[in-house]
Protein backbone atom coordinates (compact mmCIF):
# COMPACT_ATOMS: atom_id res chain seq x y z
CA UNK A 1 0.00 0.00 0.00
CA UNK A 2 1.26 3.46 -0.89
CA UNK A 3 0.37 6.34 1.42
CA UNK A 4 1.38 9.83 0.34
CA UNK A 5 1.81 12.72 2.73
CA UNK A 6 -0.71 15.55 2.29
CA UNK A 7 1.90 18.04 3.53
CA UNK A 8 5.03 17.26 1.49
CA UNK A 9 3.80 14.64 -1.01
CA UNK A 10 6.49 12.17 0.07
CA UNK A 11 5.70 8.49 0.51
CA UNK A 12 5.01 7.52 4.11
CA UNK A 13 6.60 4.35 5.47
CA UNK A 14 4.83 1.72 7.54
CA UNK A 15 6.58 1.19 10.86
CA UNK A 16 5.98 -0.32 14.27
CA UNK A 17 5.03 1.73 17.28
CA UNK A 18 8.50 1.45 18.81
CA UNK A 19 9.92 3.53 15.93
CA UNK A 20 7.32 6.29 16.28
CA UNK A 21 6.84 6.29 20.05
CA UNK A 22 9.99 4.77 21.62
CA UNK A 23 8.87 6.05 25.05
CA UNK A 24 5.48 4.27 24.82
CA UNK A 25 5.87 0.48 25.24
CA UNK A 26 2.05 0.18 25.15
CA UNK A 27 2.19 1.19 21.45
CA UNK A 28 5.06 -1.05 20.33
CA UNK A 29 2.75 -3.68 18.79
CA UNK A 30 0.73 -1.09 16.82
CA UNK A 31 1.37 -0.17 13.19
CA UNK A 32 1.74 3.38 11.85
CA UNK A 33 2.50 5.22 8.65
CA UNK A 34 4.99 8.05 9.09
CA UNK A 35 6.40 10.62 6.71
CA UNK A 36 9.99 10.90 7.90
CA UNK A 37 10.72 14.20 6.07
CA UNK A 38 7.96 16.16 7.83
CA UNK A 39 6.88 13.93 10.75
CA UNK A 40 3.22 13.54 9.79
CA UNK A 41 1.79 10.19 10.92
CA UNK A 42 -1.30 8.07 11.29
CA UNK A 43 -2.04 4.81 13.06
CA UNK A 44 -3.43 1.70 11.38
CA UNK A 45 -6.61 -0.22 12.07
CA UNK A 46 -5.74 -3.06 14.48
CA UNK A 47 -4.21 -6.07 12.77
CA UNK A 48 -4.03 -4.36 9.35
CA UNK A 49 -1.92 -1.97 7.32
CA UNK A 50 -4.97 0.21 6.64
CA UNK A 51 -4.56 3.81 7.91
CA UNK A 52 -7.08 5.01 10.48
CA UNK A 53 -7.37 8.28 8.57
CA UNK A 54 -5.02 10.67 6.88
CA UNK A 55 -1.50 11.59 7.88
CA UNK A 56 -1.46 14.43 10.36
CA UNK A 57 1.20 16.78 11.63
CA UNK A 58 1.38 17.77 15.30
CA UNK A 59 -1.13 20.62 14.95
CA UNK A 60 -3.64 18.47 13.08
CA UNK A 61 -3.28 15.61 15.57
CA UNK A 62 -4.11 18.10 18.33
CA UNK A 63 -7.24 19.27 16.44
CA UNK A 64 -8.40 15.68 15.90
CA UNK A 65 -7.85 14.96 19.57
CA UNK A 66 -9.92 18.01 20.57
CA UNK A 67 -12.68 16.99 18.14
CA UNK A 68 -12.76 13.50 19.67
CA UNK A 69 -12.83 14.97 23.19
CA UNK A 70 -15.98 16.87 22.25
CA UNK A 71 -17.64 14.17 20.13
CA UNK A 72 -16.86 10.88 21.90
CA UNK A 73 -18.86 11.62 25.08
CA UNK A 74 -22.01 11.59 22.91
CA UNK A 75 -21.73 7.86 22.37
CA UNK A 76 -19.57 6.90 25.35
CA UNK A 77 -21.45 8.72 28.12
CA UNK A 78 -24.84 9.83 26.77
CA UNK A 79 -25.90 6.42 25.54
CA UNK A 80 -26.19 7.34 21.86
CA UNK A 81 -24.90 4.41 19.79
CA UNK A 82 -21.62 5.28 18.07
CA UNK A 83 -23.04 4.74 14.58
CA UNK A 84 -26.03 6.97 15.33
CA UNK A 85 -23.74 9.66 16.77
CA UNK A 86 -21.67 9.64 13.57
CA UNK A 87 -24.92 9.71 11.58
CA UNK A 88 -25.98 12.86 13.46
CA UNK A 89 -22.57 14.38 12.87
CA UNK A 90 -22.72 13.58 9.15
CA UNK A 91 -26.19 15.10 8.83
CA UNK A 92 -25.11 18.26 10.66
CA UNK A 93 -22.02 18.56 8.48
CA UNK A 94 -23.92 17.89 5.23
CA UNK A 95 -21.81 14.90 4.29
CA UNK A 96 -22.37 11.21 3.74
CA UNK A 97 -22.04 8.88 6.70
CA UNK A 98 -19.24 6.96 4.97
CA UNK A 99 -17.17 10.15 4.62
CA UNK A 100 -17.81 11.24 8.20
CA UNK A 101 -14.85 10.16 10.30
CA UNK A 102 -12.74 12.50 12.43
CA UNK A 103 -9.60 10.66 11.31
CA UNK A 104 -10.22 11.96 7.78
CA UNK A 105 -11.00 15.55 8.75
CA UNK A 106 -8.83 18.60 8.22
CA UNK A 107 -8.52 21.45 10.73
CA UNK A 108 -11.63 23.26 9.43
CA UNK A 109 -13.83 20.17 9.78
CA UNK A 110 -12.42 19.42 13.23
CA UNK A 111 -13.35 22.95 14.31
CA UNK A 112 -16.86 22.35 12.97
CA UNK A 113 -17.16 19.16 15.06
CA UNK A 114 -16.02 21.05 18.15
CA UNK A 115 -18.56 23.81 17.54
CA UNK A 116 -21.46 21.41 16.87
CA UNK A 117 -20.75 19.41 20.00
CA UNK A 118 -20.02 22.32 22.36
CA UNK A 119 -23.01 24.36 21.19
CA UNK A 120 -25.43 21.43 21.30
CA UNK A 121 -26.26 21.99 17.62
CA UNK A 122 -25.47 18.35 16.90
CA UNK A 123 -28.76 17.38 18.60
CA UNK A 124 -30.98 19.33 16.21
CA UNK A 125 -31.68 16.18 14.18
CA UNK A 126 -32.54 13.92 17.12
Amino acid sequence: MTVLCDYCQQEAKQVGGKEVYPHRPDLYDKQFFICWPCGARVGCHPGTNMPLGRLANAEQRKMKSLAHQCFDPLWKERGIPRGKAYGLLAKNMNMSRKDCHIGLFDETLCKQVIYLCNSGEIFRYL
